[in-house]
């Protein structure tokens, strides 16, 4: 008793079979509780929730208009956004799509893995193209620890294409890009990164050697121009030199410095994640919001918004299981008024009714503040649209969506039909304007879904520079 007087009083704690009673710490702790407060500058991000090629360039586009860094944080040149401005088509694999803002400064994070040859090559082409890519008078950033992506890490993953139809007789539909092979150099810990090809040349050249000499070994009838690539990159230094800067210094900077919109643009999307995708048939990076954290050194308090860009149906870009896919004249017909093309491969995207348990699961992964539903013009012939909500495997409900790839392609899926609109809504740049079957369908997402939202009118001046962008019908809550 004597000692909790003690205590109470603030006074030396007294002693208890000679160990002295020590002031429990909950007041401090609640103290300093109150007193934390909310980071000043928190990412918003957007992020594909199906397959990919759901419209993201053209939604990153529009809220970089207002931003002051926009940031790539994972994947490669496998990734393909299009945007088009002013009647000019641009495309990107590298660069972000906020590249087009002339205030904002692009940034490319250490989640990405980084082919040089085809970054610069990117960029020229896009100046060709336009004025929009000169429009950018701040500079961009690499991060030193940035990944690199060799010309032998593509070499490598086409015969790893070639191995596997061999052996298996499926392959994984990858683009050949070499993402795969320079993600396992990183996890092999023999990978190279910028800071070693701006610091000292010659000692790159010998970990370039080895790297070299290690693939060889394991793939004997690899080509490889060591000499070449070697004088290909150096003639790069001094370009790279002003772009690389020490990446988690940089955005703590400006997470922490004065007031800044920072956008993270998502590559690839939710169900092609190396952890929570239809795994083999993904990516070989997290393309879910974690790897913003990891991919740019951004701590988890940082993040704020997170959007998640739904295609109004459902494509997907090579092999792999696909529940709601339409291998017939619907499919055709989705294919063909979407011009479902890939960006970065050229090939043909298969195409289904919009699969909702799928966007479901990329919810519950990412935990999306909101939605932002694209290409909803592309339905605008059918006379009856279905929406699947619901898995069955030999009769029996799936309660979640399976982790077995071997079950995914077993099982069946029950529809909603909903009646279509039969009209164009290619001018509508407003909820209200739509047909009301049209709006009917928006809101059983969102039901579905339940994921709030509310829609920014044609009043918003960003609806009328994207009259040129078929479908971006519906955003909600689109802003910093």
């Amino acid at each position: 008793m004597a000692s909790n007087s003690a205590m109470s009083n603030g006074k030396e704690a007294a002693k208890v079979n000679g160990e002295p009673v020590l002031k429990r710490a909950r007041d401090g702790l609640h103290e300093l509780l109150r007193s934390h407060k909310e980071p000043r500058n928190k990412v918003t991000v957007v992020l594909g929730a199906q397959w990919g090629d759901e419209g993201k360039g053209k939604v990153v586009d529009l809220l970089a208009m207002d931003a002051d860094i926009v940031c790539r944080c994972q994947g490669g040149n496998n990734a393909g956004h299009t945007v088009v401005v002013d009647s000019v088509e641009y495309d990107f694999h590298l660069l972000p799509s906020g590249v087009l803002n002339k205030k904002a400064l692009s940034f490319i994070g250490n989640g990405v893995v980084i082919h040089l040859p085809g970054l610069f090559d990117e960029a020229e082409k896009n100046l060709q193209k336009g004025k929009g890519t000169r429009r950018s008078n701040r500079p961009g950033g690499l991060l030193k620890s940035l990944r690199r992506v060799f010309n032998f890490h593509q070499a490598v993953d086409g015969i790893q294409e070639q191995q596997r139809q061999q052996q298996g007789g499926k392959n994984l539909g990858t683009t050949k890009k070499g993402i795969g092979p320079a993600y396992s150099s990183k996890a092999a810990r023999n990978g190279l990164r910028i800071c070693d090809l701006v610091s000292d040349f010659p000692v790159f050249e010998e970990k370039f050697r080895v790297l070299a000499e290690h693939f060889l070994t394991m793939y004997p009838t690899l080509n490889l121009d060591v000499e070449g690539e070697l004088a290909q990159l150096k003639s790069y230094v001094v370009r790279l030199r002003p772009l690389v800067t020490d990446g988690v210094y940089f955005m703590h900077q400006a997470l922490t410095g004065p007031s800044k919109k920072i956008l993270v643009e998502g590559a690839n999307a939710a169900l092609l994640d190396i952890d929570f995708g239809t795994y083999p048939f993904v990516t070989s990076s997290n393309c879910t919001v974690g790897g913003v954290c990891t991919g740019l050194g951004v701590p988890p308090c940082h993040v704020g918004r997170v959007y998640g860009v739904v295609k109004a149906y459902t494509t997907r870009v090579g092999v792999g299981a696909f529940p709601t896919e339409q291998d017939n004249v619907t499919g055709e017909l989705l294919q063909s008024r979407g011009r479902e093309v890939g960006v970065t491969t050229g090939r043909k995207r298969r195409c289904g009714w919009l699969d909702l348990i799928l966007v479901r699961y990329a919810h519950m992964v990412n935990g999306f503040s909101a939605i932002a539903l694209t290409k909803l013009d592309i339905l605008d012939t059918l006379e009856e649209i279905k929406v699947g909500i619901m898995y069955k495997v030999d009769g029996e409900v799936l309660p979640s969506f399976p982790a077995n790839m071997d079950v995914l392609t077993r099982v069946k899926v029950d529809y909603k039909t909903l009646p279509g609109w039969c009209c164009s809504t290619e001018g509508v740049r407003s909820m209200e304007d739509l047909p009301p079957q049209a709006r009917d369908y928006v809101h059983f997402i969102e039901d579905f879904l339940q994921v709030p939202g509310r829609a920014r009118g044609s009043s918003q001046p960003e609806y009328h520079r994207y009259s040129t962008l078929k479908g971006l019908q519906r955003v909600y809550q689109l802003s910093f």
